[in-house]
């Protein structure tokens, strides 16, 4: 039994073909029993049956294996044991078990756990009584959880479900019921057997549910479930996923190959949401809608990730990876798709400029030593939920976008239609997708491609003008400021004066030059006229920044004045700067003026940038400079008072969807940036709210900005809009305006109060997914909120410590902070303390503190930064 211990992977003597599994939960003693019938084929000499089992109490005397041929009578194991810290169970018999089809029988029984994992139990209130749900999430690797299963995603089997539940109760599985059968008050549901696939995407659902329905044009029944009461919040995300399912039709050149798809909103949900087959399960605030109370923030999440998981209906569950290590073709792939999906569907939102977000992301997490690569070998379950992070997601989205844009988007995609009939009903490694991608195209997509997935990080391409030569040169960039030795087949793409003359070819080497005039045709002139900038990277489509000599930085900042430059390459030239600024590349006197070009900006995504970097400036100057902090806030709230005065507190009629996403951003940057009038307005507004929930001076969309205005100035002594902000929080049964009111509590500049809701966190008030939301701390708060998580670390560490939620915990709190000191701490409290799934996340939040550290040192020495910001801070804009 010894040499199936310690192993990261099943042996491969057995293969799973279909489970037959009957499942008997019990809501009010939160238990479940049941029994499992696996057609097993037996392809090795073995005495051995191993397969994953966890948290079951296995019924020793229940299990049998039966060969199909022979049908002799059936064998007993002589030895049943679970190993606990491998989550398997090894059977072992007393003789060779014969070849071919067999039947393993298994009884056992489980808990319905609170760890939103496995098969558990989530709860809700109808007409003001408690009541439980029982739910399954199971990826990565926690279908073991529910019943003994072969839990690798290549281990593809066939699924015939049956449940015994209350009669009153709606039951809910991958399949249609076929069969349906009351005994008085339980019943037994029978679904149909599902298509192949892997154990991660069985999913069940068991409750009291409301639902809204539709159809696709082939016939496809679709429908939202969600608590009762509820059903219209649900239409929003049912339209769009009726629309999708069609699109994803035409674009993969595949139907969508199940008879239904349900999708359901869950209370207690620890992702966003779960792509299962058939039967998708969402977050409530990822699924529901409601027009009264829901910002356009939040139809936007709704939009995108409903289209996400609908993308994995065919990349993940129709052609599923072989091993976590690529689970970066079903999460890249997802994530790159549902913008095309949202862009078709929603294309007045200009959803690929907000693409650069998670770009930005990407490049945010890539930028750190302790990265990983996108293709990321996985040794141990434990270290699968690290992974399901903004490389394998955003990164993983980002080189995607930049191959089809390098192929061209026909050839994309019918390459890729040809990959999905290939691989449907099994599994496939990322070399296989770009198999079919070179095989349509006739490029070097393997070669190209192995350089952004098989390395972390990427690179800096350093361009000069000399002598009419334009010179590149690539190197890694790290936001620590050291050197990296990684390269990349880089694919450029450049303009020249105007979007007219542009060129793209691949920089296979370190560095290179070109002649201008041959390679572009024009010419750079000695005067700042508008054949005079260069743009590499145009539209920022690919995944690598930019470093501009002088000459050429000053050329773009001139063009971006003029408005020369499209949104997305004023994105990627403030995004590029303000990362080389913290790697200590570019000063920041050089990084404040070039923000200083953006006065005038109107567009959702750049201000938005722009907001996001004035917050991480305030931060690092409070350690840096804090003298300086006040005249920085005064030219931060010159740069965004523009755009408010045009936007104006209330909505306009048919004013597009980007302008609701900016009022809400750019009031709360100013209240948080301590903007008198703006702290006035919100307050007044706040209180015609708390007389009045439907008053229309508080829409949701600025709800947020009035949240933290109202926290701003909330004190030990003076506590009453807190307590107010409590009262909405309890009154309100809408997740997302919890989640709104929780992730502004702790922006209160007062520690005791931080203190406070930080301890309020913990309460039974607030449900576990939602704490992570209350971590975004003031910075008076940062030391506050490091010992708050030092005292309660056991607590925290037994209610997150199974899931990835708990590395929020860590990330938020430790990343903010800028000295060695902090280092020495951290590193001190966790040297004792450190599990498998936080050791990833601990090692970067901890080369964050570094990389402040070294920042603020590099302020601190910065000469004329003072007049700098002086100047800037009185200046008119």
């Amino acid at each position: 039994m010894e040499e199936f211990k310690g192993q990261p992977r099943l042996p491969k003597f057995a293969v799973p073909k279909r489970y037959d599994i009957r499942l008997t939960p019990d809501l009010t003693s939160c238990k479940f029993g049941g029994s499992v019938a696996i057609d097993v084929d037996v392809v090795g000499d073995t005495k051995f049956i191993v397969l994953n089992a966890a948290d079951l109490t296995i019924n020793n005397r229940s299990v049998s294996f039966t060969n199909k041929v022979s049908s002799k009578q059936a064998l007993e194991p002589t030895k049943v044991e679970l190993v606990e810290a491998d989550e398997i169970l090894v059977l072992e018999f007393a003789e060779t078990l014969p070849t071919g089809m067999g039947v393993l029988a298994i009884g056992f029984e489980g808990v319905l756990n609170d760890k939103m994992k496995g098969f558990y139990r989530s709860s809700y209130e109808l007409n003001g009584e408690k009541k439980n749900m029982a739910v399954t999430q199971f990826e990565p690797a926690d279908a073991r959880r529910c019943f003994p299963c072969w839990d690798e995603p290549a281990c593809k089997a066939t699924f015939k479900i049956t449940l015994d539940v209350p009669s009153e109760l709606v039951a809910l599985s991958n399949m249609p019921v076929i069969d349906e059968k009351v005994d008085g008050n339980m019943k037994t549901v029978s679904y149909q057997e599902s298509p192949i696939m892997s154990t991660y995407l069985v999913a069940v659902v068991i409750g009291l549910f409301d639902y809204v329905e539709d159809h696709t044009s082939d016939g496809i029944k679709v429908r939202v479930y969600c608590q009762v009461g509820k059903a219209n919040q649900g239409k929003f995300a049912l339209n769009v996923a009726v629309k999708t399912l069609e699109l994803y039709k035409e674009y993969f050149a595949v139907p969508y190959s199940l008879p239904k798809l349900d999708m359901i909103a869950i209370p207690d949900f620890a992702a966003g949401a779960m792509e299962n087959y058939g039967l998708v399960t969402y977050r409530e605030t990822a699924l529901l809608y409601d027009d009264q109370h829901s910002a356009a923030a939040n139809k936007q999440r709704v939009a995108t990730v409903v289209a996400h998981e609908l993308a994995h209906q065919w990349f993940g569950n129709l052609v599923t990876m072989e091993w976590w290590t690529h689970l970066w073709l079903n999460e890249g792939f997802a994530t790159w798709v549902s913008y095309l999906a949202a862009d078709s569907l929603f294309p007045e939102w200009k959803i690929w400029t907000q693409f650069l977000d998670e770009c930005t992301e990407g490049l945010r997490l890539d930028g750190l030593a302790e990265s990983h690569p996108i293709e990321v070998e996985v040794n141990h379950t434990g270290e699968i939920d690290e992974i399901f992070d903004a490389i394998s997601y955003r990164k993983g989205a980002s080189v995607i976008r930049m191959l089809q844009n390098y192929l061209g988007a026909e050839c994309f995609q019918r390459s890729l239609a040809s990959y999905i009939k290939k691989y449907a009903c099994s599994n496939a490694k990322t070399e296989d997708l770009w198999a079919a991608l070179e095989e349509g195209s006739g490029e070097p997509v393997n070669k190209l491609m192995n350089s952004w997935t098989k390395q972390k990080g990427y690179p800096v391409i350093s361009v000069k003008v000399k002598e009419e030569k334009l010179e590149l040169e690539q190197s890694q960039f790290l936001s620590s400021g050291s050197p990296g030795d990684g390269q990349w087949i880089v694919p450029i793409t450049l303009c020249c004066g105007s979007y007219d003359v542009c060129k793209n070819f691949l920089l296979y080497n370190k560095s290179d030059s070109f002649d201008i005039k041959e390679l572009l045709g024009c010419s750079i002139s000695k005067e700042g006229d508008n054949g005079g900038w260069i743009k590499l990277n145009v539209n920022q489509t690919g995944f690598y920044r930019v470093k501009y000599d002088k000459d050429l930085a000053a050329r773009l900042g001139y063009a971006i004045e003029m408005k020369q430059l499209s949104e997305t390459d004023r994105f990627g030239i403030l995004d590029d700067h303000f990362a080389l600024c913290m790697a200590r590349q570019q000063t920041l006197t050089s990084l404040l003026t070039l923000m200083a070009s953006y006065s005038e900006e109107t567009e959702y995504t750049v201000l938005s940038n722009l907001i996001t970097i004035s917050y991480k400036i305030g931060r690092i100057a409070a350690d840096a400079r804090p003298e300086l902090l006040d005249y920085l806030k005064q030219f931060f709230i010159s740069l965004f008072q523009n755009s408010a005065e045009k936007l104006g507190w209330d909505s306009k009629p048919g004013e597009s969807h980007l302008d609701a996403l900016l009022r809400g951003e750019i009031f709360t940057a100013l209240a948080l940036l301590g903007h008198k009038e703006t702290l006035n307005e919100a307050s007044k507004r706040f209180h015609a709210f708390l007389a009045d929930r439907t008053t229309p001076l508080l829409p949701p969309d600025i709800r947020k900005a009035a949240y933290v205005a109202v926290m701003q100035k909330v004190s030990a002594s003076d506590r009453s809009g807190y307590e107010s902000l409590l009262r909405v929080y309890r009154e309100t049964d809408l997740s997302q305006e919890k989640t709104r009111i929780l992730s502004s509590l702790a922006s209160c500049p007062d520690v005791n109060i931080v203190l406070e809701v930080l301890n309020f966190l913990l309460s039974s008030e607030v449900r576990s997914q939602d704490a992570v939301y209350g971590l975004a701390v003031s910075i008076e708060g940062r030391e506050t909120a490091w010992k708050w998580l030092k005292d309660n670390w056991d607590h925290i560490s037994k209610t997150w410590g199974s899931g990835f939620l708990i590395t929020r915990f860590i990330s938020s709190i430790v990343s903010p902070f800028a000295s060695y000191e902090k280092v020495r701490e951290v590193e001190e409290f966790f040297s004792s303390r450190c599990k498998p799934y936080i050791a990833r996340t601990l090692r970067q939040s901890i080369e964050r503190v570094q990389i402040n550290a070294k920042w603020v040192e590099s302020i601190r020495n910065e000469g004329h930064l003072a007049e700098a910001v002086k100047e800037l801070a009185y200046r008119k804009y």
